[in-house]
């Protein structure tokens, strides 16, 4: 069966009954193939006769040219492909390279190992969370829901984190379409929807990126003072924050060591992200890799500093997509053990700032000794007072 382009006619080749008609319907669109066939043939035989002279003059490997004097056509485009500079009237620095070899091995090593090692570190995150869901169930609250609860964040804290949650999730979806959309997205809704989608995506990616970033000082300002690493943290540590087995639960403060890990890795992950993010909006501005490669050279690394601004940017993006990739993997576990799947009770302290008084005392009970919910005598009951 043959569609003709713009009706919702069909033919069969062959059919005798197929009249001139119905076939001129075909004149317009095979006029335009055989133009296109024409201008193809003409750009690459670089003659509007369509003369294959110049073409078959290269037939056996040999490079055109043969104007280098005493440099043969081989070294000629040796020398070029390894980017050597020449001499340009333009005014950018870089004009004079013809060819930036550093471009294939960035593009092969982001498509090739990159591109797996992420796709692996997500894949599995989701198997390990899938095990423990499998293994450990949902931690439920030993001594069932109180019915008491009490405030664990205020607005302003809960304000805060959804604004770095919401925009870090807009942030990792439209990034990750941008490293893996073509190979599943793509084939599910086509090349014109996930064009315009990845375009506006692209360019929110932008815009959001500022809204993860005022997120990202806020939970700073507000949690740092509970985020700092003290001895509390080793009981917890040993016991594996209790998270392995029914009944185990170490004592621990505000946050618990697990909680203070992922703070630091959003925050300095957050940072890292927002410069590399910056400098790839801003890169004729700012361009870090210089100045930190010539830090790191202290330590007697040896690495280049003199670096054009192409590969200031080229280095971005691959900083840029190693560090997000692992903060979404880091995110998925936080995600998991933080609602109801994961944890029972948890949920509410990010959505309405209560949680049940049973389960501050089990999960918490440095800080509900604290804040007076359990007596100074004991970490898992007895001498409570008053919740909300």
């Amino acid at each position: 069966m043959l569609m003709r382009w713009g009706f919702k006619e069909t033919y069969e080749i062959g059919n005798s009954q197929m009249t001139w008609s119905k076939l001129r319907h075909f004149l317009g669109p095979i006029a335009f193939a055989l133009l296109l066939v024409y201008g193809a043939v003409a750009g690459l035989t670089g003659s509007p006769l369509l003369e294959t002279a110049p073409a078959a003059a290269q037939k056996g490997g040999a490079v055109p040219g043969n104007f280098s004097g005493n440099l043969s056509d081989a070294e000629l485009w040796r020398a070029i492909r390894k980017g050597v500079q020449g001499r340009s009237d333009m005014q950018d620095p870089q004009a004079g390279v013809l060819v930036q070899s550093q471009g294939d091995n960035w593009r092969a090593f982001k498509n090739g190992p990159l591109s797996q090692f992420g796709g692996w570190l997500l894949l599995a995150a989701i198997v390990v969370l899938g095990l423990f869901r499998a293994l450990r169930g949902q931690v439920k609250i030993d001594e069932g829901p109180s019915g008491q609860t009490i405030e664990r964040f205020n607005q302003i804290e809960r304000a805060a984190h959804w604004l770095l949650a919401s925009s870090f999730i807009y942030l990792a979806l439209t990034g990750l379409n941008l490293s893996y959309g073509r190979y599943w997205l793509l084939p599910l809704i086509g090349p014109e929807t996930f064009s315009t989608l990845t375009y506006y995506g692209k360019i929110t990616h932008n815009y959001v990126a500022f809204a993860f970033m005022a997120g990202l000082i806020s939970i700073f300002v507000l949690w740092v003072r509970d985020n700092i690493l003290d001895g509390s943290d080793l009981p917890w540590i040993l016991a594996g924050g209790g998270l392995l087995w029914k009944g185990s639960h170490p004592p621990a403060k505000k946050f618990n060591f697990g909680q203070k890990v992922i703070f630091w890795i959003v925050i300095f992950g957050g940072v890292s992200l927002a410069w590399s993010g910056l400098s790839l909006v801003f890169s004729s501005v700012i361009a870090p890799w210089g100045v930190t490669f010539g830090f790191l050279n202290i330590f007697g690394f040896g690495l280049p500093t003199d670096l054009t601004p192409l590969q200031e940017v080229q280095l971005s993006v691959l900083w840029h997509s190693i560090t997000s990739t692992i903060m979404v993997a880091v995110i998925i576990a936080h995600i998991y053990i933080g609602t109801t799947l994961g944890m029972e009770g948890a949920i509410g302290a990010v959505s309405d700032g209560q949680v049940d008084v049973n389960w501050l005392k089990e999960h918490h009970s440095l800080w509900a000794e604290e804040i007076g919910v359990i007596g100074s005598s004991s970490h898992t009951g007895g001498g409570e007072q008053p919740a909300e």
